[in-house]
């Protein structure tokens, strides 16, 4: 399920293919520890600018994943949104997002992305069910997961060892028919 050539168009933002343009941008923002603190990546090395477009490469070919770079409406690239793992039996698959670019953190942009992205998986794709894990302090990214409708399924107690301490990691997922129902209320709720 490579990266499709299609755009998904918000109100704040563009999903769009990612782009080997990009690499140098994922490459700065993966080497600011603010930015990877909540990231599964957290642990792993600053990626060359090499690594990183090879990266791009092989993920655009992978059967199992679809990701997206997300842009601002006026263009600026600001981070990425991928569904990953995808498992067509089971038609389930794994989410993950990043707003790289801090200027954009705390104004929707993630939890746009993220809508758009579950409404591609859930309709494009017939998933049936999309999940997630957390580290359990990442509460920005808390607040975001439930706004889409995610739901609490599970904690695993001092299951991460990260700067010097132990933290749970947090498993959320969400239903398709959970997540078409939240859309439609949000549409009576504000008139959408």
């Amino acid at each position: 399920m490579a990266s499709p050539n299609i755009r998904l168009k918000g109100e704040k933002v563009i999903l769009r293919r990612i782009s080997l343009r990009d690499a140098q941008r994922f490459c700065r923002w993966l080497a600011d520890p603010e930015v990877v603190n909540t990231l599964a990546a957290g642990d792993s090395s600053v990626p060359t600018l090499r690594a990183e477009r090879d990266w791009i490469r092989q993920a655009r070919r992978e059967k199992n994943k679809v990701i997206f770079s997300i842009d601002t409406l006026d263009g600026v690239h600001i981070g990425s949104v991928s569904l990953f793992g995808i498992n067509p039996r089971h038609r389930r698959a794994e989410y993950g997002v990043m707003i790289g670019d801090k200027r954009y953190w705390d104004q929707g942009c993630g939890t746009e992305a993220g809508r758009l992205m579950l409404g591609y998986g859930f309709r494009k794709l017939k998933l049936h069910r999309i999940y997630l894990h957390l580290i359990a302090y990442n509460f920005r990214g808390l607040r975001s997961y439930q706004k889409i409708g995610f739901r609490l399924e599970g904690r695993m107690r001092q299951h991460l060892w990260h700067h010097g301490y132990w933290h749970d990691r947090i498993a959320m997922g969400i239903l398709g028919n959970e997540f078409i129902h939240t859309k439609q209320q949000t549409k009576k709720t504000y008139g959408r």
